[in-house]
């Protein structure tokens, strides 16, 4: 599947880092990943922290999916919000998702600081969240009620400074302390190194043509012909990871967004905060680290790659035009547009963890708004699952709920 639109805006910026061989011979290791953007490389990391041997393999150059096509905000918000989610699966199981994404959030702090952060690929940042109508007035108030009383640093903003502090037009907010941006590109080329220090195997470049699943093992084919033994599997492979799921679990997105030329310095709202709204789709906007606005949304449904690109131009525009009705006082130009596939699932929460289907396999899918802070909880889930531990949170993200 053709998961982006040819130009995304962090593939201009940092071009290739690094780049890894195809495979070219026959090889056994503990646990294969299969895909090396922000998800497979997170599992890769933490299993190689545990000492466990691993081999990575990618049919594109690293990170060329879904991750470099990435808006990368970083939200403890998840696309459903918390008093719908209580109606789907309880109060505490709602406030437990909420509370894994703001925990992962803080672990991508640590794990950047711990490669030196020297890009500056992640940087810490309160979200705003308003309402789009003043019919959503009332259910974002429930919200932030239900956020303030599981112990979310929430605030709740009026109108006025509303527009006071983000020169917005909108008629209510929730302002977050908790959140966060990266460049998810770059940040899962330099864990690709720290994994190649800690002695993993990285091969792009390799299509997988056949897996099969054994009572103890797993033997993956390429289509050149060699053969990848191992003992557990891991599929971590975007939305592509759908095809290998004999069972219907999300729907396929398309979605669009832009990166404008620099803004003044006077343009930048408050603390550079994350801003996103309550609408379905929803529209969204940050501020990159050289002063671009960046922002995505006018979702529709996937069709075909074709099309969805073929819409990218018209999608731009009316992006613009909704910034600008927003903003009227802020004059953006874009200079980088791109489109790329997502996919939501019933509850707006990932599924992690193993199908009986699928021997010695697992699978990480962490969709929506929430991908990157959802693949840091697939890493934890995973490794837990592949070391023997026990993860209390396994069952609440996993395939049979």
């Amino acid at each position: 599947m053709d998961l982006i639109s040819e130009h995304p805006y962090w593939l201009m910026r940092n071009g290739i880092p690094y780049t890894y061989p195809s495979l070219q011979e026959e090889i056994s290791t503990d646990v294969v990943v299969v895909g090396t953007g922000i998800s497979g490389t997170l599992i890769a990391y933490k299993l190689a922290k545990a000492g466990i041997k691993v081999v990575q393999v990618d049919r594109r150059h690293a990170a060329m999916g879904s991750t470099v096509a990435s808006t990368s905000l970083l939200q403890y918000e998840i696309d459903t919000p918390m008093h719908v989610l209580a109606d789907k699966i309880g109060e505490e199981n709602a406030a437990r998702s909420y509370e894994l994404c703001l925990d992962a959030i803080y672990q991508l702090q640590d794990i950047c600081k711990g490669m030196g952060n020297t890009n500056n690929t992640f940087k810490l940042r309160p979200s705003l969240q308003y309402a789009s109508f003043k019919k959503d007035i009332e259910p974002l108030h429930k919200e932030y009620t239900l956020r303030k009383k599981h112990g979310f640093d929430v605030s709740w903003l009026e109108q006025e400074k509303i527009k006071e502090f983000y020169g917005l037009e909108a008629p209510a907010a929730i302002s977050s302390k908790d959140g966060g941006q990266i460049d998810a590109y770059l940040t899962t080329h330099c864990l690709l190194q720290e994994c190649l220090k800690m002695g993993n195997k990285i091969y792009d470049n390799t299509n997988v043509s056949e897996i099969l699943h054994h009572r103890r093992s797993v033997e993956l084919k390429t289509d050149t012909g060699h053969t990848i033994k191992a003992k557990k599997l891991v599929i971590a492979c975007g939305y592509e990871t759908l095809k290998y799921i004999p069972r219907k679990v999300a729907t396929l997105n398309s979605t669009y967004a832009l990166v404008t030329e620099p803004i003044a310095k006077e343009h930048v709202w408050k603390d550079c905060s994350l801003i996103w709204e309550t609408a379905t789709p929803y529209m969204y906007y940050r501020i990159t680290g050289d002063n671009r606005i960046l922002m995505g949304g006018k979702d529709d449904e996937f069709y075909n790659p074709d099309k969805r690109d073929a819409s990218i131009k018209k999608k731009a525009k009316e992006l613009e035009a909704s910034f600008s009705k927003r903003f009227p006082s802020i004059p953006i130009r874009t200079d980088f547009r791109w489109a790329g596939t997502f996919a939501t699932t019933k509850d707006g929460l990932p599924y992690i963890g193993t199908i009986p289907e699928r021997l010695n396999t697992y699978f990480a899918l962490g969709f929506g708004g929430n991908g990157i802070t959802y693949s840091v909880i697939a890493a934890d889930i995973i490794r837990d699952m592949i070391l023997g531990n026990t993860n209390k949170d396994a069952e609440l993200l996993g395939f049979n709920r």
